[in-house]
């Protein structure tokens, strides 16, 4: 595949850079090494920027040399971590316990330095690069905080995009979607509440490991025989907490899990029949609830037209038969959706499974594909030009 010259001639220097993030993972909003590393980058390249978003978040910028335009681009990238003990054995590996890039952060955040890097140094088009490096995607809403504290009143982006790296597509592949790409994330608890006794006397008792078996299976028909078969939707039930002793039936249950949706209707009917089913066999049952409903990250949808633009931009560099147009919508969540709610613009994933990197995200043996790298940044080097011009 065509990769510029002097971008490929980057490798060994982004390959630096992504292996020093790897070695200091940092968890969400609290990425103060992180952010330091990639504001002495920007200081050294005499980059501007402007920190203080989501905490630790930095918008950095590039102006064109060919006239005063005031349109403008914006590329982000993650660089949070996971809280997960790292289990790879290079010489990379994370040095803080309990904390690891098991999701490519670190690679994101080096394509989005070495895009930056470039186009300060061939900065040959009208109009603004800006280049969002943004904390707390795991779990934190980053995203949605930068907002919040002005990211789009302080600069005036016209559209924004993102690059996840995939390990189902081989490496230098892409995969975008003209409309979903990734779910909604919504989180539940149910306490279910009984009356405990001895284990040998049941009668007396109102067991809630009996009340919780029938609502766990219960909850499994809200998508099977209450929704339309064709909408996106899922529950999970992960996590059951009861009782401390082989002979008590102890007084609550306690139930948690996820439900991933795409459509707002179906949001709001899951919400409510969780509810309703939950409280419903408790009581039947002469128990009762407690039940808490998060709602998290709502579903990334792509812009039509602006995703058609960047999928048509990775063609041009790896070629068609390299890039899927149409690529299936993912159940995980993503908090570029906010952005994606204030301004058009496309996430896209880039292939980096070879025969070294088949790991999946938030795996402990995962590690980003440096040969991605010089790709990544490429890409992006396209996606400005072509922004520009069209």
């Amino acid at each position: 595949m065509p990769v510029l010259n002097s971008i490929n001639q980057m490798q060994d220097e982004m390959k630096e850079w992504r292996q020093d993030l790897h070695k200091i993972p940092e968890l969400g909003l609290q990425e103060f090494k992180t952010s330091k590393y990639i504001k002495d980058k920007l200081k050294k390249w005499n980059i501007e920027f402007k920190e203080g978003y989501s905490n630790t978040g930095i918008v950095a910028w590039v102006k064109g040399s060919e006239g005063n335009s005031n349109k403008s681009i914006g590329l982000r990238a993650d660089f949070d971590a996971l809280p997960m003990t790292e289990k790879n054995e290079f010489e990379h590996k994370s040095t803080n316990n309990g904390m690891m890039h098991a999701c490519g952060h670190d690679g994101h955040t080096s394509m989005l330095l070495g895009a930056a890097k470039y186009l300060s140094e061939n900065n040959n088009f009208d109009g603004v690069v800006h280049f969002i490096f943004q904390p707390g995607e795991e779990g934190f809403g980053g995203g949605e905080i930068m907002i919040k504290d002005g990211l789009f009143k302080d600069f005036n982006i016209d559209e924004v995009y993102a690059l996840h790296n995939w390990p189902e597509l081989p490496l230098g592949q892409f995969g975008v979607s003209t409309g979903e790409m990734m779910a909604a994330v919504d989180e539940f608890d149910i306490i279910v509440k009984g009356r405990g006794g001895h284990a040998a006397i049941p009668d007396l008792a109102i067991d809630p490991v009996i009340i919780a078996a029938q609502i766990i299976n219960t909850i499994q028909t809200i998508i099977s025989r209450g929704t339309n078969p064709i909408d996106k939707a899922l529950i999970s039930i992960t996590k059951i907490h009861a009782g401390t002793a082989y002979n008590v039936i102890d007084d609550e249950v306690f139930l948690g899990g996820t439900v991933r949706t795409f459509k707002k209707e179906t949001r709001n009917f899951i919400e409510k029949k969780l509810l309703e089913i939950a409280k419903g066999i408790a009581q039947a049952n002469g128990g009762d609830i407690e039940f808490d409903y998060k709602r998290g990250y709502p579903p990334t949808i792509n812009n039509k037209e602006k995703s058609i633009f960047a999928g048509n931009v990775a063609k041009k560099l790896v070629g068609e038969e390299n890039v899927i147009t149409e690529i299936e919508p993912s159940m995980g969540g993503e908090d570029f959706s906010y952005f994606l709610n204030h301004k058009p613009g496309s996430y896209l994933y880039i292939g980096q499974r070879d025969d070294k990197h088949k790991a999946h995200l938030h795996t402990t043996k995962y590690d980003f594909n440096d040969d991605l790298l010089p790709i990544g940044v490429n890409y992006w080097v396209e996606l400005v030009k072509n922004f520009f011009e069209k």
